[in-house]
C-alpha cells in the first residue's frame, strides 16, 4: 500500500512548502471578508501562513496577502489577523 500523500501549500511569508496542517488558512469568503480558518473549512479563496509571527509580518509588509486576494485589506483586518495568530499560538 502507498502512503497517502500530503497536500502541500506555500507560506506567504517565508516561501517554503510545508504540509498544510501546519500552516494557518487566511480565507477570503465570497462577500470579501478576510478572516483565520481555524477549521480549513470555511468557503472562499484561502492562502496559507506559518504560525511564525514574523511569517504574517513579511507577509504584511510585502502586500502577498492583498495580491493573493486581489484586494485591499484595511489595517484593521490586519490587526485582527494578529490577534487571531497570538490566539493560535498560545493553544
Amino acid at each position: 500500500m502507498k502512503p497517502k500523500k500530503m497536500p502541500m501549500r506555500m507560506c506567504l511569508g517565508c516561501n517554503e512548502m510545508k504540509i498544510k496542517n501546519e500552516l494557518i488558512r487566511v480565507v477570503k469568503s465570497p462577500e470579501g471578508e478576510v478572516s483565520i480558518d481555524a477549521t480549513g473549512k470555511k468557503n472562499g479563496r484561502g492562502a496559507y501562513i506559518c504560525h511564525n509571527p514574523s511569517c504574517l509580518e513579511k507577509a504584511i509588509k510585502t502586500k502577498r496577502i492583498e495580491r493573493a486576494f486581489s484586494l485591499s485589506i484595511p489595517s484593521e483586518v490586519y490587526e485582527s489577523l494578529k490577534k487571531e495568530l497570538d490566539l493560535l499560538g498560545t493553544r
